[in-house]
């Protein structure tokens, strides 16, 4: 069996380094942004036609094109489109539930007053499978179809990234960049990424880290690697197959069609620790659509040593959860990568302290556009490594006028508020420099 370090690749979206000095804020990469097009931006709701619960993580997209938004925690969204497109409907995606189409020109930018509804599209298992289904072929197809479900040629993404640290239950740390993908093609056996920041902003209170500074190595680059159908080896390989067992538990609807959902979890026999989670494979075509997963955290001595790079002497860092999510959008016969989260939850213990501390780190990634046309790699130069910290590669709220056209994930509240107070001190500070 394979090393954990190299097995485990994935775990890279949430490496963690500890660091007791201070941070350097970075300064942005200075490019300027062109012309900008008139654009209307549409904020609503998503939420269940029977019970009002919000619906999390729905896909909101504009019809016949890449522009593509996933709603926040609290089912929020806020998309933002060309004047040109008011003709289009917005289209709404969520597992389990039918897909709505919604004119854009029926709704007005008027705060999150727009509560769009969406109904349950429940698919009987019984009535899917009339003959038993061996889960593992479900898998093994999807692996063999991936070449043909995804994308054969690079693509161009613009995409909205965001990472946050939270210690308890107040947020510490705000980062966030509109950032440009190099998408290599799926079938090619060198299909690295590349990302660069188009531009960037962060802020911090670094008062409330206890002069313990979390820092997430890659950014935007390492939150990339929860594209399970690319980054394929913790997973999706039929050598990888052996380690897991896996169910079919359900058939459900995403975007209009039935999927399998499959659950998968390590073998009692296998001792390194891996993962599990659910696979949302298309009944018809074998792609995933979307993954839902997490890391096996019993033993608790190697997933640290997994997550934590660096740590000050004297303190003990514990891993206590560790999530993952991967989404995907069909269109135009081929599956692309839409979104990915992953979350991971640390209890902090120092030697000299009476009680503990937890920590809660949060990357996500967000395709609001792409193209096939015209895409070129980026020079080296520009490019993301997977060493970098991206809070030390932005600057602290510049350009406030620069992110009105862009796409975005809708923060919940309390990042909301965290940002508003941290971009008012940042202001304040701003303003004292000047008067001296």
């Amino acid at each position: 069996m394979k090393t954990i370090k190299n097995y485990s690749l994935i775990l890279l979206a949430l490496l963690l380094a500890f660091s007791s000095e201070s941070a350097n804020a970075g300064g942005s990469n200075g490019k300027k942004k062109g012309d900008q097009q008139s654009y209307i931006t549409i904020r609503g709701k998503v939420v269940d036609a029977d019970t009002g619960t919000p619906l999390v993580f729905a896909t909101v997209a504009v019809s016949e094109t890449n522009v593509a938004v996933i709603t926040n925690i609290d089912g929020e969204f806020t998309i933002k489109i060309g004047e040109s497109l008011v003709s289009k409907n917005l289209e709404f995606t969520f597992l389990g539930y039918k897909t709505k189409s919604v004119p854009v020109s029926s709704m007005q930018d008027n705060g999150f007053k727009n509560k769009v509804t969406m109904e349950a599209a429940p698919i009987p298992i019984k009535e899917i499978i009339v003959k038993p289904i061996d889960p593992t072929d479900i898998v093994l197809k999807t692996i063999t179809r991936i070449g043909k479900n995804y994308e054969t040629v690079p693509n161009l993404m613009t995409a909205f990234y965001r990472e946050t640290i939270r210690r308890n239950h107040t947020y510490v740390s705000i980062g966030e960049a509109v950032v440009e993908i190099f998408k290599a093609p799926y079938d090619n056996d060198v299909r690295f990424d590349n990302a660069r920041i188009y531009k960037g902003r962060k802020s911090s209170d670094v008062q409330k880290m206890d002069t313990v500074l979390f820092k997430l190595e890659g950014g935007p680059l390492s939150t990339l690697e929860l594209d399970l159908a690319k980054n394929t080896e913790a997973i999706l390989t039929v050598d990888a197959m052996k380690y897991y067992d896996y169910t079919l538990t359900s058939v459900i609807e995403i975007d209009g069609r039935p999927h399998y959902v499959v659950g998968f979890k390590q073998k009692p026999s296998v001792d390194m620790p891996l993962f599990m989670g659910d696979l949302y494979i298309d009944m018809e075509t074998y792609a995933l659509s979307e993954a839902e997963f997490g890391f096996n955290l019993e033993d608790k001595a190697v997933a640290s040593s997994i997550f934590i790079k660096k740590k000050p002497l004297g303190m003990e860092v514990t891993p206590e959860l560790a999530t993952y999510r991967a989404k995907y959008r069909e269109q135009d016969g081929k599956t692309h990568f839409e979104y990915s989260r992953a979350e991971v939850k640390f209890k902090v213990n120092w030697k000299k302290k009476l009680f503990n501390t937890y920590y809660t780190t949060m990357s996500e990634i967000a395709i609001t556009d792409r193209t096939d046309q015209e895409v070129i790699k980026f020079a080296g130069k520009d490019r993301i490594k997977y060493s970098d910290i991206f809070s030390d590669k932005v600057s602290a709220f510049a350009d406030p006028d620069f992110w009105g056209d862009y796409n975005v994930i809708e923060p919940d509240q309390s990042i909301d508020a965290a940002i508003r107070r941290l971009s008012k001190k940042l202001k304040f500070s701003d303003r004292k420099d000047l008067e001296k």
